[in-house]
């Protein structure tokens, strides 16, 4: 996807990805983890009545990978100037890669 996405934009372009990502080590982390794996799937099945489909959007986003691995993607893609901005303490991080 990254190397389309390299395809298709202009020359000066730039690529912003803001995706799930992997919190920071300490008690954020663990709070989300407890959040993430017991809270959310609950919400779901009382909200929406289908645990399941919200257990796999939790299991799905730990699936996805880490900023470092992204960034990694992103120069692999042919992207200059990558880098990453973490949000809320990495539960979220906006990437971003510019074709020079």
């Amino acid at each position: 996807v990254l190397k389309e996405l390299y395809r298709v934009l202009k020359k000066g372009g730039r690529a912003i990805i803001l995706e799930f990502s992997k919190p920071t080590p300490g008690l954020l982390k663990k709070a989300y983890d407890a959040y993430s794996f017991k809270l959310i799937p609950k919400l779901g099945a009382w909200l929406c009545k289908d645990e399941d489909s919200y257990r796999y959007l939790v299991e799905s986003i730990r699936q996805h990978p880490d900023q470092e691995i992204l960034k990694t993607w992103f120069l692999e893609a042919g992207f200059e100037r990558c880098d990453y901005q973490n949000l809320s303490g990495g539960i979220v991080a906006l990437h971003q890669g510019m074709k020079d």
